[in-house]
């Protein structure tokens, strides 16, 4: 038997409440703790936090999920069954950002820059696992979020590499990996 990282429904719902309550509780917390001179320098710190996550999504698909063992593989059965409920656990994912996020933040600006940090990066996780479900579970209509399942399925179905953006693809026409031929 090997490991897999697919989830119960309750779990892999539950990741979304959760998640959004992190979201709301940060959210609180920075606005109980944050020094009013210091509002601008709150929100410009979660707005960074949100753009670090577009980078962050962007590095761990194509490098860690696509790269290196055994995530690859686990991803791999991800790209096998895209309706699977196939990915991380909350407990798996929390323990990181507070690691690798809050922590460090904590670290360098104390409690109230740390949650404004954390709450960004955190924001963008769950618009990331709403907008991935989406795109392999629900109805996309037009829009944004059609334009978004079209480029993740040309990740899962593409004749070349690439798409690694779930959210933007920003970071995928910056670092060349569209999966299209690049113009000689």
């Amino acid at each position: 038997m090997s490991f897999t990282m697919e989830q119960s429904k309750t779990a892999y719902r539950a990741d979304f409440a959760l998640y959004g309550l992190a979201v709301a509780g940060l959210a609180a917390t920075l606005g109980l703790t944050a020094p009013r001179a210091a509002a601008l320098e709150a929100v410009g710190l979660a707005v960074l936090g949100l753009a670090a996550w577009t980078l962050i999504e962007y590095a761990l698909h194509r490098f860690v999920l696509h790269g290196l063992q055994p995530f690859a593989r686990w991803h791999a059965d991800h790209h096998r069954r895209p309706s699977a409920l196939i990915g991380a656990s909350t407990l798996l994912s929390a323990a990181l950002f507070t690691a690798l996020v809050f922590l460090p933040a904590l670290a360098w600006g104390g409690p109230w820059r740390a949650c404004a940090l954390t709450l960004g990066v955190a924001a963008g996780y769950l618009v990331y696992t709403l907008t991935h479900h989406a795109t392999h579970h629900l109805p996309a209509g037009k829009g944004w979020l059609m334009r978004r399942r079209r480029w993740h399925l040309q990740h899962h179905h593409g004749e070349r590499p690439g798409r690694y953006g779930v959210t933007s693809s920003l970071w995928d026409h910056a670092f060349g990996s569209t999966g299209r031929p690049r113009a000689a």
